[in-house]
């Protein structure tokens, strides 16, 4: 009877170990395994053998403040053995915060983090969602308190690595590695929301109307240089002209009195081998051609009778006198 009651204790504790002693760990999860009350080891993935009466899984207590479609807010407590080792995304709920201008907002964040040492967060915090949350809340509060409202909206990657270098020192001692953080919402208060549209409008009618003074005034200036250019090129265009008709009146006179030259030359010549005085022949040719022009009229009923006719009869006369000596 001792016997089989020996055998059945040991069958006990062979099913009591099967079932409390193999422990399947999943991918990306770990457990902090303590002895009697202190710390043992920590499991990885996979299948796992333990002292069902000596190892225990560490028990966590993890608090998580989450915000539902309402708006309202909802503390969340879990009790957890597995620690997930995987990327965690935290949503903090909203908060105000002053701004270095006096200028309360509302801001929401979001912070990515991950354990890197599950010994570190098991053992040197005690609830680590809430811890990251509030040095969060600090810290945004310090980095915010430091710039204006402009500078604010406008420095969101500024603000986000700020945060992130700082939380990641400090979060460095309870085994968590801070990657990101962003900030999703600035919200600030109707009346200042209210008075930047206006500025914002009214910035955007200033640079419109500079904008199109800059346009009436490049227009303008390209006017007044394109009606100097034409004026510059006409007044040129005329000078050259002026100068081509001078230079080919010039050359006109030139080549006639070079024909004229030459016509007294052969006169000259002419003449002289009669002894004719050279003088009067031309002036009687100039007066003739003279009269010429004076009767040429079709309407002319006016007769000119030279006044000192016998002085012209005396050059009409020297005209034949050299005529009759030229012939042979």
């Amino acid at each position: 009877m001792s016997v089989i009651i020996v055998l059945g204790v040991l069958a006990l504790f062979v099913i009591v170990f099967a079932v409390r002693g193999f422990l399947i760990v999943p991918q990306s999860e770990t457990m902090v395994i303590e002895r009697l009350g202190r710390y043992h080891r920590t499991l990885g993935s996979g299948i796992n053998i333990l002292w069902p009466l000596f190892d225990k899984p560490r028990q966590i207590e993890w608090r998580y403040i989450l915000t539902d479609q309402s708006g309202k807010t909802i503390v969340k407590k879990l009790s957890v053995k597995r620690i997930d080792l995987r990327e965690t995304v935290y949503d903090f709920p909203r908060q105000n915060v002053i701004t270095k201008d006096n200028v309360v907002i509302e801001l929401n964040a979001l912070l990515y983090f991950q354990i890197t040492d599950p010994i570190k967060t098991v053992y040197e915090i005690a609830n680590l969602p809430d811890a990251i949350e509030k040095l969060t809340q600090t810290t945004l509060r310090n980095v915010i308190g430091e710039l204006d409202l402009d500078e604010t909206l406008s420095s969101r990657d500024t603000i986000n690595s700020k945060l992130r270098v700082i939380l990641d020192d400090a979060s460095e001692k309870w085994g968590v590695k801070v990657n990101r953080v962003e900030l999703q919402d600035i919200n600030p208060p109707p009346d200042i929301r209210d008075a930047m549209e206006k500025q914002m409008r009214a910035e955007r009618s200033r640079r419109a109307a500079i904008l199109e003074a800059e346009g009436l005034k490049q227009a303008n200036i390209l006017e007044a240089e394109g009606i100097r250019a034409a004026e510059i090129s006409k007044a040129e265009g005329s000078r050259q002209a002026k100068i081509l008709m001078a230079e080919g009146e010039a050359q006109a006179r030139i080549k006639v009195a070079e024909a004229e030259a030459e016509a007294i030359r052969a006169i000259t010549q002419t003449v002289s081998v009669s002894n004719v005085d050279p003088g009067n022949y031309l002036i009687a040719l100039r007066y003739i051609e003279a009269l010429k022009e004076m009767v040429s009229g079709q309407n002319t009923k006016v007769v000119y009778l030279p006044f000192e006719a016998s002085a012209i009869l005396g050059s009409l006369g020297g005209i034949r006198e050299m005529f009759e000596k030229s012939k042979p």
